[in-house]
Parts: C-alpha cells; sequence; structure tokens
C-alpha cells in the first residue's frame, strides 16, 4: 500500500516537473550531484546506470551518451519505464542527466519527496551549466539515438 502510495506521489510530482523546473540551494546541497566525467566512471565500473530523459528531438541533435539509456520524461509511460529501469539496475545507482540540469533535479526531488532512494543528479547535463562543462564538451562519447534506443535491455516497454 504504501508502495503504491510512493508511486502516485512521484507519478504526479513528474508530471508537475515537467510543467515547472526548479531547484533551490537547499535542494542542491540535499540531493546526489554528479559530474558528467564521474557519471561516466561509474558507467564505465559498472557501479552505475544513466537515464537520459530529454525528448527524442534533444537526442536526435545531439545524440546520447554512450552506455546511456533513452527514457524521456516527456513520453507516455515514464514513471513505469523508469521504475522499470530501476528494476534492472540492481543495486546500483541510476544517474539522471537531461540537457543542463534542471529537469534531472527536479525529477530526483519528486523521486525522494516519494520516498525514492537511488537516484542521482548529473547536473552538467549534456550541455553544460554552472555545475561544470556537460558530457558533451567533457567530450564524453555520444552516440546516435537510433543506436541507444538498440541498447535498451531486451523486452523493453516501447517509446
Amino acid at each position: 500500500m504504501a508502495l503504491d502510495l510512493n508511486r502516485r506521489r512521484f507519478i504526479l510530482g513528474a508530471h508537475m516537473t515537467v510543467l515547472t523546473v526548479t531547484a533551490s540551494p537547499l535542494l542542491a546541497q540535499s540531493r546526489s550531484v554528479w559530474s558528467a566525467e564521474n557519471a561516466f566512471d561509474a558507467l564505465l565500473s559498472d557501479t552505475a546506470r544513466i537515464i537520459d530523459v530529454r525528448t527524442r528531438e534533444e537526442w536526435q541533435e545531439t545524440g546520447v551518451g554512450a552506455g546511456v539509456w533513452p527514457i524521456s520524461m516527456h513520453a507516455s509511460g515514464f514513471p513505469d519505464r523508469l521504475f522499470r529501469a530501476k528494476e534492472l539496475s540492481g543495486d546500483r545507482t541510476v544517474g539522471l542527466i537531461c540537457a543542463t540540469g534542471g529537469r534531472s533535479a527536479s525529477l530526483l526531488r519528486a523521486l525522494r519527496q516519494a520516498g525514492y532512494s537511488g537516484y542521482a543528479d548529473i547536473s552538467e547535463g549534456m550541455l553544460g551549466s554552472g555545475e561544470g562543462p556537460g558530457w558533451i564538451a567533457s567530450n564524453l562519447p555520444t552516440v546516435p539515438v537510433d543506436v541507444a534506443l538498440n541498447g535498451l535491455p531486451p523486452r523493453w516497454p516501447d517509446l
């Protein structure tokens, strides 16, 4: 019952996150924040999975980080895909990345408010932010969106 209530809170919060992306200094102090390079290192060492929550159009413009799962928070069924990704990740932390860290920070906040743990914000994003240069400017590898989509686990829910 509690898990179902938490899932409902998250779903409501996730929908609100799409509409309003906010951050505060207090939030920045209380969340797990990774640099793009730290996230890539965790991915290489198999201690994390990373989800790119941007839109398909954004993935097409810049590509997706190599080894990163593209799961758009703007698509219907996002909460189910997010929780499925967490299940498939086992004990690994799931890093969340967007363009500049705003959406991933808000999504992390919604997850925490709903009682979920095991997620981190890659606050630099793909394009960079005040937190750092980002995945692309750090010269971390990217792949075309079709390659990234083909890299999703078998029997993945349709996007």
